[in-house]
């Protein structure tokens, strides 16, 4: 998603600084149990506070401040525990889900939390059409394969079927089969559970669209309203500045600090300098070259455990010689990964040896392995007659990723790793958002290209699934049996086996398709100044504030 910033005026921005300085400074002493404010340097505007219409980080940062989720993320793990439903179970097909959901719960707007208000979000979800079902569909439609209407490019019959209250306190989820990404998928930040009330009275779905951009209204815009430990109290687009409040009649331990306010400075640079004038008190994604500076300054930097993966993406429709096993193994043996770990990524990264972290159930330890050999590489060329190989490798600029900090850096080691097994680069530089995703992901114009995920949840789907469930222009030629393969491993209930079946699928996925190259796993920073206490950094970048205190 792009995010665009309106520049402002030098007197407006002076006098944005001057005041939360004078903000950070005042309540340096009242931190702790006494409140003050925490004052965070996001890398992006948000699109919008509506959390089904999402798919960025940025625009999730503030909404999971404000929202919660049926079940939530252990803070500083990817672990499972109860969220407004303090318990829930399923059939043993997986297919319908009981949560007994805790009472004396209140949305921001005094209206009562209860198992009608969690059907009225889910059946709000998959009856949307239109623009509001486009807007929405990665995460929704990706999780729940379709809406009532078959909105988009959805096909078939949706996962969810209805939802029934039960009672007061329990809500009955029934769904058209079952799906591996369950339970853990419950716990996203899209399936944030809002106020029935308020997404009547501010017209939440009236969405409308124009080319690839969209509207949203009131709801999303000015009124988002959730049972979260902070609430929402405005939003300054000209000067990005975010500003929530606590919530007092929180159902849970109760905010420490008394504002929470997203202070939007796109520039990286930039948030180094504002933490360091003391103008923010925290910031994420830090350079891993900055790591030692900022430390050297008395700052906390606090570094998550790897979750995600970056890979070298392989594009088989453009080049034939790519649909030639042994060519993309060549790529593989060629890229030096132990080096790049070491000279060009944070501590704590690692080689991957596979599409998902060693954390996730369905990791294979005994996959085929592709250490760097550039003799092997060379043989494997030629043997496919290809000591010739000329690939336009595509990679992004203008942005940085939590498994990607530096893809020009990145790139660049890559590329003279390839050249000397013999394969010739033509290098292709787009802007993320200005060309890059299009280019890669829409019209698969590229024959290499670098992309990642950082996991939303712990299950093997969420990663291998998500690159190879499904035809993508971001791979070219289409391959039945990998998909048929995912698909079979995500269709089965028992946990074991689904466990041992994308075991198989990702020993397959190494030895037979090889559809891109696994690079590293790795876990972003987050950096805070020395007086803050209670950030506790995610692997799922699923960071809660409500713990944060400043003394």
């Amino acid at each position: 998603m792009s995010v665009q910033r309106r520049l402002f005026a030098t007197l407006a921005a002076s006098v944005l600084a001057v005041s939360l300085t004078a903000c950070a400074t005042s309540e340096r002493g009242s931190g702790g149990e006494g409140g003050g404010t925490f004052v965070f340097g996001a890398a992006g505007a948000p699109k919008n506070f509506d959390p089904i219409f999402n798919d960025d980080g940025e625009s999730f940062r503030p909404a999971r401040q404000m929202y919660d989720t049926l079940i939530t993320y252990k803070q500083g793990s990817t672990e499972l525990e109860p969220g407004l439903a303090e318990k829930w179970s399923s059939t043993p097909d997986g297919k319908v889900w009981t949560f007994n959901l805790r009472q004396g719960v209140k949305f921001h707007d005094g209206t009562d939390f209860d198992a009608a208000a969690v059907c009225a979000n889910f059946d709000r979800w998959v009856n949307m059409k239109g623009a509001a079902a486009q807007s929405q569909m990665i995460y929704y439609g990706d999780v729940f394969e379709g809406f009532t209407r078959n909105e988009g490019d959805a096909s078939g019959t949706p996962v969810y079927k209805s939802c029934q209250a039960k009672d007061a306190n329990t809500a009955v989820l029934t769904l058209n089969k079952f799906k591996g990404a369950f339970p853990a998928a419950f716990g996203l930040t899209s399936l944030s559970i809002s106020s029935p009330t308020a997404l009547k009275q501010y017209d939440a779905d009236a969405v409308t669209q124009s080319g690839d951009s969209f509207t949203y209204p009131a709801y999303a815009n000015e009124h988002p309203t959730g049972t979260g430990p902070f609430k929402f109290e405005s939003y300054d687009k000209a000067n990005g500045v975010i500003t929530l409040a606590r919530n007092d009649q929180y159902w849970g331990e109760k905010a420490k600090v008394d504002k929470l306010i997203f202070k939007v400075i796109p520039d990286e640079n930039a948030r180094k300098q504002e933490l360091a004038a003391g103008t923010i008190d925290g910031y994420d994604y830090p350079s891993p070259a900055d790591y030692g500076t900022l430390k050297d300054q008395g700052d906390q930097v606090l570094i998550r455990k790897p979750f995600s993966v970056l890979y070298v993406g392989i594009n088989t429709k453009n080049n034939p010689a790519l649909r030639d096993l042994r060519v993309r193994q060549a790529i593989a043996y060629a890229i030096d990964r132990d080096s790049l770990v070491k000279t060009k990524m944070p501590e704590g990264t690692q080689v991957a040896t596979q599409f998902m972290p060693d954390t996730v159930a369905g990791y294979a330890p005994d996959v085929v392995a592709y250490p760097h050999d550039v003799n092997k590489a060379k043989q494997l060329l030629a043997a496919a007659g290809q000591q010739n190989l000329t690939l336009n490798f595509y990679y992004p600029t203008e942005v940085t990723r939590p498994y990607m900090p530096n893809p020009a850096d990145l790139f660049s080691a890559m590329s003279a790793n390839l050249a000397e097994a013999g394969i010739k680069v033509n290098p292709v530089a787009r802007p993320w958002n200005g060309g890059y995703k299009d280019d890669v992901q829409k019209a698969g114009k590229q024959d290499l290209h670098l992309l990642g995920w950082t996991g939303d949840y712990n299950d093997a789907g969420n990663f291998v699934g998500t690159f190879f469930g499904r035809p993508k222009a971001e791979f070219g030629q289409e391959d039945p049996a990998m998909y048929a393969e995912l698909q079979k491993a995500d269709s089965l209930p028992d946990p074991a086996g689904h466990a041992a079946a994308y075991q198989q699928a990702n020993r397959d996925i190494m030895a037979k398709y090889l559809p891109a190259v696994p690079i590293l796993t790795t876990g972003p920073a987050i950096v805070v100044k020395s007086n803050v206490q209670g950030v506790i950094p995610s692997p799922l970048t699923d960071e809660r504030f409500v713990t944060v205190s400043k003394s």
